[in-house]
Order: structure tokens, then C-alpha cells, then sequence
């Protein structure tokens, strides 16, 4: 038997693998792109069997299509989304635009696999790729209403990754309440935070980051198959677009609607763009938190070890017993290739002209791999990192005993000018502020900024005594010698 057969359209004929579901327009894909080695990812996959099911269901319903003919394409559709043929899906992500080549993959796969099931032999084609599985469509309104339904697909996932972080963030911040320690601002020493409070920032603003993801998603619903080729609809039965809607929801469970314009639905990839800058904002979120974490926990001997991140390996192939943030250095990798995928998505919508963005299939790559990324990114650095922190008590407390600015408690009853002027001198003799204080009140040498009263060394111990109420509002020596 023969490795391959020989398939033809409007250009010629060529060879194609002999048991390949593709057939003769994917192939010439192939051979043109051999760019990058890539495969489209699952998602894309998915939702495009999802439309093709859709408009052969719907083709029946307004008499267009035979019921054997729309039958078979449906079961094929059918195992396209259930990944039963993801070998079969072989174009390039960087292939010709508008992405007519992964339209006809699956054109292609749904049509040769239906011809099997009526009997046929691959590439006989008694289900034909464009008459009878793109019947109503165009490339231009299926690949953006795909790249829709491939983000909506996951994007119950992606916000339950995320989550999952910010009640890891939550719990933490919760057990590291009692934590005093020294805030840092300009990475300078600063008046002290709880380092629960430092998590608690951290969990609202990851859970705020979701939120802008699931506005941004919402925007993707707004669905505009039945467009065809530019918007108008050409070729299109006029109850088309509608009850495309109606039928994408149903086999999918997602919640969408009608577009409200077809033209702008095709033309703009704006919605996309949207939704990819969520992603960055959350990306943008992600690299500061893990950045901090590597920052608390450097050293540990030289370094402010305040915290320590679980040792999942190894980290010199030198060094014996060192121990990396390698958590924290994956999360910040990828983010970067997230704002990446963003730049591209961004270059690729406003490079769309007229009536089409012939961009789309970069487009849907790379919001398909940030949502991936993303996902596997977020849930690795909760499970393996942020769920086995622990706090480092005694260090933090230690730093922040020898915290000079301290000081900006006495600010009400000294004034700044002096408190200044202690600070500097705790820095040259290598004291604690408290001590450069009493060892000032003893001297009958501090004095109330307002009304001249000599403060006393109990009443500077008295603000010192308990360096939690420094993190919790209000004015502290207020009332003291006033």
C-alpha cells in the first residue's frame, strides 16, 4: 500500500499522508509554514469542532443540508471536540492570514473522518471540507468567534487558579498577623507593617486582578458568526447568526450573545485585546509579589530572611546547600512570556485593516498560551510555594528593633526637625532610636514640641512598649505631654 495519496484543488494536486483525516489544503499548509514547529493548542481546537457542530446542526434546522450529510459531521465534530483527533491539527501558528489554513484543517479532518462514517475512503470526500462542513461560513467569522469560545472555555479555570492563590495569600496573611516588622519604602527603612498586612495586600490585589479578568471575559460573549466573508452575511440563511448563538451556547454551557454588528465583530479584535491586557495587568501583579518574595526571603545569612520559601531543590551545582527561590524565578519567567503574548496581540489587532484583521491566527495563539502559561504558572508557585511559607519572627523582629525611623511615632509631641536629628544620631553610634530617645529623656534634653514640657523616659518607653499599635492607625503620642 502506498504512504500516501493524492488529493486535488484549484492549484493542482499533491501528495498527502495516506491515513492522514487532513487533507490536501492543510497539507500545502504544512509545506509552506514550517516555521516554528508549533501545533495549535487545544482550546483552539476545541472551539472550532464546537462551531463546526454548531453550523452543521443549524444548516438542517433552515433545510440547507441533508440530514445524513449534517448528521455525520456533527458525530465528527463531535470527537474534534472531545480531542479524539488533536494529531490532525498540524498548520503552523504562524501561517497565512486570517488563519484560512486552520479553518481548513478542520474543514478537512471533520469531512474526511464523516465520509468514513458514511463508508467512504479518506479523501473521497462524500462530506465535502467547503460545501457541506463550511456551508454558511467563512474563515473571517469562525476564527474570531473560536478565539471567543476557545478563552471562555478555560476562563472558568483560570480565575479558580487564581483563586486558589489568593486564599493561599489569605490564609498567610492571617497566620503572619502577629508579626511586626519593619515596612520599607524606596527599599529604605520605613515605619512598620504587620507582615500579615504585606500578604493581605498581596491576596486583594491578586483577587482584584480577577476581577478584571472576568469583566474583560465578559466582553468575549459577544459573538458575530454569520458575518461570512466581510459582515454582511452573504451566503448566510438571514435566521443564521441567531440561531448560531442559540446552539454555540447550548453544546458549549457557556453564556453568549448576539453581536451586535457584524462588521465590528470581524473587523476589531479589540475584545481580545481587552481581555490579553487583564492577563498583563495580572502578569504585571504576579512579577511584583514574586519579586518581594525573593526579597524577603534573600540571604538567609546576608540577607533579610524575614521569610522562608519551601526548599523544592537543589540550587548550585556548586555551592553545597544553597537553596533558590526557584518558585518565584519560575512565576517571574512566566510573566514575562505573558506580557510577550500581550505585545504581539496588540501589534497583531491594530495591524487589521478594512474589513478584516488578517492577524487573527497570532492572535489566538498567543491568548490561547498566556491563558496556559498562566494557569500552570500560577498553580505550581500556590502549591509548591506560597502554601509552605513561613515566617521568620525573630529576624523580622530583629530588623525592625534596629529600625531607625522609629522615630516618626515622636513626630506629634517632638517634631519632625528633632526626630531627624535622632535618627542621625542612632545611624553614627550604631544605636536603636529607642536607646538615642530615653538615653535624650534622661537627660531632661526632649521636649514637647507645643508646650515645652521635658518628656520623660517612661513616656517614650510607653510608645515603644508595644510595636504593634505603630501599624494600626492613629496617633500615638498624641496625648502625651500636651
Amino acid at each position: 500500500m502506498p504512504d500516501y495519496r493524492i488529493e486535488r484543488d484549484s492549484l493542482g494536486e499533491l501528495q498527502v499522508p495516506a491515513q492522514a483525516l487532513y487533507g490536501i489544503q492543510t497539507q500545502r499548509a504544512a509545506l509552506n509554514f514550517p516555521i516554528s514547529g508549533l501545533r495549535p493548542w487545544r482550546a483552539f481546537i476545541w472551539s472550532m469542532g464546537l462551531v463546526k457542530y454548531a453550523a452543521a446542526r443549524v444548516n438542517y434546522e433552515l433545510d440547507l443540508i441533508d440530514a445524513g450529510i449534517a448528521q455525520v459531521i456533527v458525530h465528527a465534530a463531535d470527537e474534534v471536540i472531545e480531542g479524539r483527533w488533536d494529531d490532525q491539527f498540524i498548520v503552523d501558528p504562524f501561517q497565512a492570514g486570517a488563519g484560512t489554513s486552520h479553518n481548513m484543517n478542520t474543514n478537512e479532518v471533520i469531512a474526511n473522518r464523516a465520509t468514513q462514517m458514511l463508508g467512504g475512503a479518506l479523501g473521497e470526500y462524500r462530506v465535502h471540507p467547503n460545501d457541506h462542513v463550511n456551508m454558511s461560513q467563512s474563515t473571517n467569522d469562525v476564527i474570531p468567534t473560536a478565539i471567543r469560545l476557545g478563552c471562555l472555555w478555560r476562563l472558568d479555570e483560570l480565575l479558580a487558579s487564581i483563586a486558589g492563590l489568593v486564599t493561599a495569600l489569605r490564609d498567610k496573611s492571617e497566620s503572619f498577623d502577629d508579626i511586626v516588622k519593619s515596612g520599607r519604602t524606596h527599599l529604605q527603612d520605613a515605619v512598620p507593617v504587620r507582615l500579615g498586612q504585606e500578604f493581605g495586600a498581596y491576596a486583594c490585589a491578586v483577587e482584584r486582578d480577577a476581577e478584571r479578568i472576568r469583566r474583560a471575559g465578559d466582553t468575549l460573549r459577544r459573538i458575530g458568526i454569520g458575518g461570512t466573508a466581510t459582515g454582511t452575511g452573504l451566503n448566510a440563511h438571514p435566521e443564521y447568526h441567531t440561531r448560531m448563538v442559540n446552539a454555540l451556547s447550548q453544546r458549549s454551557g457557556l453564556k453568549l450573545q448576539s453581536s451586535d454588528n457584524l462588521f465590528e465583530s470581524m473587523q476589531s479584535m479589540a475584545d481580545m485585546v481587552d481581555f490579553s491586557a487583564s492577563l498583563r495587568t495580572l502578569a504585571t501583579t504576579l512579577i511584583r509579589i514574586a519579586n518581594d518574595l525573593r526579597l524577603l526571603s534573600s540571604g538567609p545569612a546576608t540577607g533579610l530572611d524575614e521569610i522562608r520559601l519551601p526548599a523544592v531543590q537543589p540550587g548550585s551545582s556548586i555551592m553545597p546547600g544553597k537553596v533558590n527561590p526557584v518558585l518565584a524565578e519560575m512565576l517571574d519567567m512566566a510573566m514575562f512570556h505573558v506580557i510577550g503574548c500581550d505585545t504581539t496581540i496588540t501589534l497583531a489587532a491594530q495591524a487589521g485593516q478594512l474589513e478584516l484583521n488578517v492577524m487573527m491566527p497570532i492572535i489566538a495563539h498567543n491568548l490561547f498560551e498566556a491563558m496556559q502559561v498562566t494557569i500552570g504558572a500560577i498553580q505550581a508557585f500556590t502549591e509548591k510555594c506560597v502554601c509552605g511559607i513561613q515566617a521568620n519572627r525573630a529576624r523580622a523582629e530583629a530588623w525592625l528593633e534596629r529600625n531607625p525611623i522609629l522615630v516618626t511615632a515622636l513626630n506629634p509631641i517632638l517634631g519632625y526637625a528633632v526626630g531627624a536629628a535622632l535618627v542621625k544620631e542612632a545611624n553614627l553610634r550604631g544605636l536603636t532610636i529607642r536607646e538615642v530617645a530615653l538615653e535624650k529623656a534622661r537627660q531632661n534634653s526632649l521636649h514637647h514640641r507645643e508646650t515645652g514640657a521635658a518628656i520623660t523616659p517612661e513616656q517614650i518607653e510607653t510608645i515603644f512598649s508595644d510595636l504593634r499599635r505603630f501599624t494600626e492607625g492613629g496617633i500615638l503620642g498624641g496625648g502625651i505631654a500636651g
